[in-house]
């Protein structure tokens, strides 16, 4: 690394993007018109839900509010709705409501930079999370930065060796977000079939451990408002199923092409079979070289899923980016995928505008090359985490 790059402080940096994010999202507050949200790209689920899910009357979010997310984000959501209440009193707006997400997005941000930095990742690594393009797109959309942070976490805790925080810990992001519950197989896989792990009776009682480890982990975030409020609380998992899907998802694209229509439910089954399929392909090809460490293929795995799965909705990307810039053996296929994520951005937003009257307008074509370019650098990128070495810090020791 260059002399200059060396003397500079990934903080600073991370700062900087940061306050692009709020500036790319913040810059045409709340009220919006002349679909300003879709042709600037700032819009952000933050706006409608202060109105819509009770946040500005300070309603408690499943048992008061609907909410479609899970119960840690709902949790999050309603913090950030009480301290926007607080500090702005009776003129908060949801645009108060933008930048207290935006600033604690910031703060999970820097979480993840600072547990980055005392895993000892290079600092190459650390510059791309510090001026990582999908935290300017991302940092004030909504509340994914929270299950990331859980996610990064859970990852560093296995290469610690710490396989029971790091399966509580994939647990809890699972109830933030869905997506941390894919790295829970590969760290029971990693019980049953790594080398060292002793007898198949004790093999299987360490594998036991860690089921019980994430069950608990889940439930005790999750049982108290499945009791008290389980048609809201179950409101995610029923709105996910009954979704048709995103713009740029593969079974849209083929929908719209003409090439493949399918109704929500051969959506639910084809999506849920081919990534199983897949997944366990790339699970087995992998196994040979990374099965001392098959938290690593987690970044495949999720990649397969976004692939294959019926929704991919623009912020997915912010799930896959930190996890690539952990495992990905080069950094060059993790910029093609962030030019990618860029490209599909807009592709969609500007689709929206086009559907207003607004201009720019993007065409479904346009989000079939975009998600296409993005799609081919997902695929490389699950090649070449399947048939190449994770990168050397993965195996290094902690630094003091």
């Amino acid at each position: 690394m260059n002399g200059w790059a060396k003397r500079i402080d990934p903080r600073w940096v991370l700062a900087l993007t940061c306050l692009l994010g709020w500036a790319f999202k913040g810059h045409c507050g709340a009220y919006w018109g002349g679909s300003i949200q879709y042709v600037t790209g700032c819009y952000s689920d933050a706006v409608p839900f202060w109105g819509l899910r009770g946040v500005s009357a300070g309603q408690i979010p499943y048992l008061e509010a609907r909410m479609e997310y899970p119960v840690l984000t709902g949790l999050l959501i309603w913090a950030e709705g009480f301290v926007t209440r607080t500090v702005f009193g009776a003129s908060a707006t949801a645009a108060h409501f933008l930048f207290v997400v935006a600033a604690v997005n910031a703060a999970l941000a820097f979480v993840v930079l600072g547990m980055l930095r005392r895993a000892g990742v290079d600092r190459a690594r650390q510059f791309a999370w510090a001026a990582a393009p999908p935290l300017v797109l991302y940092l004030g959309h909504n509340w994914d930065m929270l299950a990331v942070a859980f996610a990064v976490a859970a990852l560093l805790a296995a290469r610690r060796g710490g396989t029971q925080l790091a399966t509580a810990l994939a647990a809890l992001g699972s109830a933030a977000k869905l997506f941390p519950v894919l790295l829970l197989p590969l760290l029971g896989l990693g019980a049953l079939f790594s080398r060292g792990g002793g007898g198949v009776g004790r093999r299987i009682v360490t594998a036991g451990v860690l089921v019980i480890i994430a069950v608990v982990s889940w439930g005790l975030v999750n049982a108290p408002v499945a009791v008290l409020a389980f048609a809201n609380w179950s409101e995610f998992y029923s709105f996910s199923s009954a979704r048709s899907g995103t713009a740029a998802s593969v079974w849209e694209i083929l929908a719209q092409s003409g090439r493949w229509a399918t109704t929500i439910p051969e959506r639910n089954v084809w999506s849920a079979a081919i990534f199983a399929g897949g997944a366990g392909v790339i699970v087995v090809l992998g196994w040979w070289r990374h099965g001392a460490r098959p938290w690593v293929l987690f970044a495949p795995v999720l990649a397969w899923f976004l692939l294959t799965n019926k929704v991919y909705s623009p912020q997915f990307d912010l799930w896959l980016y930190p996890v690539l810039l952990l495992t990905s053996y080069r950094l060059w296929p993790v910029a093609w995928f962030a030019l990618g994520d860029i490209a599909c951005y807009f592709a969609e937003f500007w689709y929206f505008a086009g559907l207003d009257g607004h201009h720019p307008a993007a065409t479904l074509h346009d989000i079939a090359l975009a998600a296409g370019f993005r799609g081919a650098a997902m695929l490389w990128i699950i090649g070449s985490a399947v048939l190449r070495p994770a990168p050397g810090w993965t195996a290094a020791p902690e630094r003091s």
